[in-house]
């Protein structure tokens, strides 16, 4: 009887063991299936929209990443001029990431996800991506010319004419109304400003970089983290943490003045009251003196009333509360006109000095104008305050 029960005793811990190592091997079995399946659902584009790389051919078109290659650097990781045909005919941007982290694989598929989704000839064409032996990289059509910042600030580019700023703008304003204008669902950028606005060889904007975008049914009930770029991120959205349509507005108002100004968004070596580009300009339209901060490259070039209207877009675009902000529609509209005036204004100086040198008068913006675009209340110059560089290190910059 003893022997019987030992025997009982060691089958039943034999079966036990095996049991549990049944459960061990389905369960390490089942999470390999959900991964692979959670990262073909993340796929779900066919090859013909949007093209699986191999790490061999990455390496191929860069040259082992060359970095005589190389055409840019971020927090996000590299970007270099690669060549997908062996003839070298048609040159491609690939975009290395930094090594794996949640953030940045989170970031690599929301932007495959999306791209492969949008068309619009303003939009920077994704091309396909790699996501093997540790390599995270996207590959995007070529943009000659690099990004708009390129050519307003610390750069040996030619200054850009007046017009065609204007023209990237519009094009820019374009892009964020198609986005926030789906049928079933509005896209928020989140990290528009100068440096993800590409020229391409014709120096026609596209706009990139979709890594922090939201795809959301209803924009007043989001609430999420704030995220985008020192300088350029709406404060009403930082520090109410609700995501709307009309934080892209506040971006793209950074952008306008930027574009006109030709400096950095925050300079630190400034004076104090001049760090901020926003509150600088703020204080300047207030005073009436905005014609003293433009790019001096622009002085004379620009027709007093096209300066007017472009001003007064620009600072309802980066008004306190997103309520107070134009949309995009008007934005685009009253940038074609500001277009159309500056046109006008250049036809007439032609045809009254044929070939000859364009030059208009610096005016400053009339009282009433001033009280037209801003007349803030104590309630909305108070109510969200600049964002410090001290409080933004916990914010996601890209």
């Amino acid at each position: 009887m003893k022997m019987n029960a030992e025997i009982l005793t060691l089958t039943g811990a034999a079966l036990g063991t095996i049991v549990l190592l049944f459960l061990i091997c389905f369960t390490v079995f089942f999470y390999c299936k959900r991964k692979r399946s959670s990262e073909e659902h993340m796929n779900p584009m066919p090859e013909a929209i949007c093209r699986r790389f191999t790490a061999k051919e990455i390496r191929n078109a860069t040259n082992n990443f060359d970095r005589d290659l190389l055409i840019g650097e971020g927090g996000f990781g590299r970007i270099f001029k690669g060549y997908l045909d062996s003839e070298k005919t048609t040159p491609v941007a690939i975009k290395a990431l930094k090594p794996y982290s949640s953030l940045v694989s989170e970031q690599f598929w929301a932007e495959i996800e999306m791209l492969s989704k949008l068309c619009h000839p303003h939009l920077v064409s994704l091309i396909g991506y790699c996501n093997d032996q540790r390599l995270m990289v996207l590959v995007y059509e070529y943009m000659a010319h690099g990004t708009l910042r390129d050519h307003l600030y610390h750069s040996h580019n030619p200054p850009l004419p007046w017009k065609q700023r204007l023209e990237i703008c519009i094009a820019v304003a374009r892009v964020l109304h198609y986005l926030h204008a789906g049928d079933s669902h509005t896209i928020i950028h989140r990290d528009i400003k100068t440096s993800n606005i590409l020229l391409d060889e014709n120096c026609v904007a596209k706009v990139s970089d979709f890594g922090l975008s939201k795809s959301v049914v209803n924009i007043y009930a989001v609430s999420t983290d704030a995220a985008g770029t020192f300088g350029y991120l709406d404060p009403e959205y930082y520090f109410s943490r609700q995501l709307t349509e009309k934080s892209d507005v506040y971006s793209f108002g950074v952008v306008l003045f930027e574009v006109l100004c030709a400096r950095p968004v925050t300079n630190m070596q400034l004076n104090k009251e001049e760090v901020s580009l926003i509150d600088w300009a703020r204080n300047c339209i207030q005073n009436g003196t905005i014609h003293q901060i433009i790019d001096p490259k622009l002085r004379g070039k620009i027709f007093p009333e096209c300066l007017n209207k472009y001003v007064e877009i620009a600072a309802n675009c980066v008004r306190r509360t997103g309520i107070q902000r134009l949309c995009m529609d008007d934005v685009i509209e009253n940038l074609e006109f500001a277009l159309e005036l500056q046109q006008t204004a250049d036809s007439e100086k032609e045809k009254m000095n044929p070939g000859g040198e364009h030059s208009y008068p610096q005016v400053l913006i009339h009282p009433s104008l001033r009280a037209n675009i801003y007349g803030w209340s104590e309630f909305e110059t108070d109510n969200f305050p600049s964002i410090s560089s001290d409080s933004f290190s916990d914010t996601i910059s890209s």
